[in-house]
């Protein structure tokens, strides 16, 4: 998997540093928690569109790994954010706006921090599509790019590939999302717990995702998610729900992993881990009504499951967030 971190003139080496070091911290955990048969390499580039070193906003002078026409095609790329106006770095950065739009075409996943969403408005990619950037630039961002449906509200957006943060914390969340997305939800929450010593907002919680408004054409599978949603506490029986729904089970997990990625019950398990959380945080329930209040009488089940999921027990992960919500 190609990983490659844009470096230009100006940019804050936060932007940068931080998802490298995160993205770098998965690759370590995989290695050691995952299966060789599981395990996909990273391959982590800088680029630049020259040789020569570049000086970032602190003042420290980053030699880039290849230039930009040397790369190969990238799965991943991270766009810094600069320190203040960046029309003057943008306006020296034609060749990088085109390989910009070359690798968009190619498929790749492009994320912006701050102003360095600009790049992204620059090339045209975000034209007709959701953005935000950083708070202080919002008003020149609009009157730049009129296009783009700016959504100042919202600390992340995402529009297909193209994702936009408004700053270098809400960076970090989003990586912790990509590092889930390709390494699953045990290393993505094993490299939270390592990088993030308060209790932050979530990724989905947090952002404008243009997936939230049509995530899939499958009109009945929305229907079924719902209705998930709607009885998760309940005892839920996958023929019974088909039977319901006019459909047998094989289709059933055809359908839901062509539209979502996931099968039925792993997208139920996600709703009821979640729930979970959210009473650890909040009530004094024991575990064992916590787990029947998500739909599992076996409290040893429930444990199990929480800790496949977030590679922490119930009792653990209630003793954490107590201590970051009532610290004083």
């Amino acid at each position: 998997m190609k990983i490659h971190f844009l470096l230009c003139e100006h940019m804050l080496a936060t932007s940068s540093t931080l998802p490298m070091e995160m993205l770098l911290a998965a690759e370590s955990a995989v290695q050691t928690m995952q299966p060789p048969e599981q395990q996909r390499d990273i391959e982590i580039r800088t680029l630049a569109i020259t040789s020569e070193p570049v000086l970032a906003r602190t003042g420290m002078r980053w030699q880039p790994d290849q230039i930009i026409d040397q790369a190969a095609q990238s799965d991943l790329i991270y766009i810094p954010g600069l320190w203040r106006n960046p029309r003057p770095i943008i306006k020296k950065s034609a060749s990088l706006i085109t390989w910009l739009q070359q690798q968009h075409q190619n498929g790749a996943i492009i994320s912006a921090v701050g102003t360095g969403c600009c790049f992204l408005a620059e090339a045209g990619l975000l034209d007709g599509k959701a953005a935000t950037t950083h708070w202080h630039y919002f008003d020149q961002f609009q009157k730049d790019y009129p296009l783009v449906h700016l959504k100042r509200q919202y600390f992340i957006t995402q529009a297909g590939s193209l994702y936009c943060a408004a700053s270098v914390n809400s960076l970090a969340d989003l990586t912790v999302h990509f590092i889930q997305r390709f390494f699953g939800k045990e290393i993505a929450s094993h490299v939270e717990r390592h990088f993030s010593h308060e209790i932050r907002k979530s990724y989905e919680s947090s952002g404008f995702f243009e997936s939230t408004k049509n995530p899939h054409p499958d009109e009945q599978i929305t229907q079924i998610q719902i209705w998930l949603e709607d009885n998760y506490y309940r005892e839920i029986l996958f023929p019974q729900v088909c039977e319901r729904f006019g459909m047998s089970v094989r289709t059933l997990n055809r359908r839901f992993k062509n539209a979502l990625g996931q099968t039925p019950l792993e997208y139920l398990q996600d709703i009821r881990i979640n729930t979970a959380k959210d009473l650890l945080k909040t009530s004094n329930l024991s575990i064992a009504e916590i787990a029947d209040k998500v739909g599992y009488q076996d409290t040893n089940y429930f444990t199990t499951l929480f800790k496949k999921h977030l590679a922490t027990t119930p009792n653990a992960y209630r003793e954490t967030v107590r201590a970051k919500l009532f610290r004083t």
